[in-house]
């Protein structure tokens, strides 16, 4: 049987369901899928989909500190998009916020996303030893 740690970061929305901010095992964390809310109001960051993603990617890096790590330990993301027409707005923020060598990802459309998000994040990182 694994070991499993929960995280959670008070500077990240609380989750909306029956699910952890991130989970941890051995050195690896399994961050959840994280979407434009505000913590303190838990409402959308905006309607664009430039200040959905820099939310996004707060979001993910509070979650990360206090799982002991930095977006900079990213090794896989997924991204889930309403509009791929958004995708290269997606990669300049995610370019502008990480650095080389950029985690392995795979980025999809889909149809509706929760509180009508336009954009949501998930990942996997590895703490470093």
């Amino acid at each position: 049987m694994s070991q499993k740690k929960s995280v959670h970061s008070p500077s990240a929305p609380e989750a909306i369901g029956p699910y952890s901010q991130a989970i941890i095992s051995g050195n690896t964390v399994y961050l959840s899928g994280q979407i434009p809310l505000v913590p303190e109001t838990m409402n959308l960051a905006g309607e664009d989909i430039e200040t959905q993603t820099r939310q996004v990617f707060a979001n993910l890096a509070a979650v990360a500190e206090a799982a002991g790590g930095s977006l900079e330990d990213l090794l896989k993301m997924n991204i889930y998009l309403t509009n791929l027409d958004h995708f290269a707005i997606v990669n300049d923020i995610m370019s502008e916020l990480l650095s080389k060598p950029y985690p392995a990802r795979a980025t999809v459309q889909v149809s509706a996303l929760p509180r009508g998000a336009g954009i949501e994040i998930d990942g996997i990182l590895a703490l470093p030893v």
